[in-house]
């Protein structure tokens, strides 16, 4: 009980009950029904995205490249609705997983094949990314009038009271909870981030680990672009500009390891939770949304301080264990 009590879990489900409750005290609105759907949809973005970046995180890497990615995807999927509208969805949803993991598989290939440190590597595709935008798009515009609605309606479709984007959040969290805990390679990624040199004895290729880590944040990011500009109706270059920072902010306040190796897919969805409440309701208490970036920042320093703090604490743990059994040793 105590050990549930202390888990980084249970704290942030109880922080995100608090944070509802205040709301609530002084917007009751905010606790309907309708509202909380409206939450968890505005809010799905950032779980399917949050759930890649955790499995990258996991295998001590970073992508910085999965806004952009979502952007790039997201137009390309415009673009291709604008020159085929009748094209069906199933098909539109193919190409962005598709191109998704071909953006991703660059990242892994590089930090695979080349070592080229992840942050170097998924900054420079971000901007490369943004750049292929702008010459596919020639920096126009892609605008609702000009999506079909079959595109558009998608995620905006309702099945039992959920829109297809919450539920594919959904879906997409419970395929990765089964790939984490029942598959191989959901193993290799707590042990190349655990120990990289333990799990090359142990048979694992950590760079070939790593590479499937970018090529499945790659497809979510695929995904999420297609279902963000069909939801928003709208593609441009800076589309989601600085949404990465969100992301990582979502893993790091869910008790992800910037090191690796340690932290679960459930946090990383309830830090995504709780920036999506924070995030609703800055409009509802008279903030400007303009602080979500701010409060994002502060979140990822006080996260990374309480996790550096419970690494040293267990560190010291560990080595009052190991000195009092020298100490046991030695009288013996």
């Amino acid at each position: 009980m105590i050990r549930i009590l202390k888990s980084r879990e249970m704290l942030l489900v109880g922080v995100i009950l608090v944070l509802v409750a205040l709301i609530a005290s002084r917007f009751p609105a905010f606790i309907q029904p309708a509202n909380l759907v409206n939450v968890f949809t505005d809010t799905s973005p950032l779980i399917i995205l949050a759930v890649g970046q955790a499995v990258v995180i996991l295998t001590r890497c970073i992508d910085l490249s999965v806004a952009a990615n979502l952007a790039l995807t997201g137009m390309v999927c415009a673009m291709i609705n604008v020159a085929y509208p009748d094209l069906p969805i199933p098909v539109i949803i193919a190409v962005a997983l598709i191109l998704g993991a071909g953006l991703g598989a660059i990242n892994g290939i590089l930090v695979w094949k080349l070592t080229i440190p992840p942050i170097v590597v998924t900054l420079g595709t971000l901007t490369i990314y943004r750049g292929i935008i702008f010459v596919i798009s020639d920096g126009a515009w892609v605008n609702a009038h000009e999506m079909s609605p079959a595109f558009t309606g998608f995620p905006r479709a309702e099945i039992l009271g959920l829109p297809v984007l919450a539920w594919l959040a959904i879906i997409t969290a419970i395929v990765f909870f089964v790939v984490i805990a029942r598959t191989p390679l959901g193993r290799a990624f707590y042990a190349v981030g655990g120990n990289p040199h333990a799990a090359i004895y142990a048979g694992i290729n950590v760079g070939k680990t790593q590479f499937w880590a970018f090529v499945l944040s790659g497809i979510l990011a695929g995904l999420t672009g297609y279902l963000w500009v069909a939801r928003y109706s709208v593609a441009y270059v800076d589309i989601a500009k600085g949404f990465e920072l969100e992301v990582v902010a979502a893993c790091v306040i869910g008790g992800i390891a910037i090191a690796g190796g340690a932290g679960s897919l459930m946090g990383a969805i309830l830090g995504a939770l709780f920036l999506g409440i924070i995030k609703n309701a800055l409009p509802v208490v008279g903030i400007s949304p303009f602080w979500q970036l701010a409060i994002s920042g502060a979140a990822i320093v006080i996260a990374v301080s309480f996790n550096a703090r419970a690494g040293r604490a267990k560190g010291r743990i560990i080595l009052k264990r190991a000195e009092a059994e020298a100490q046991g040793a030695h009288a013996t």
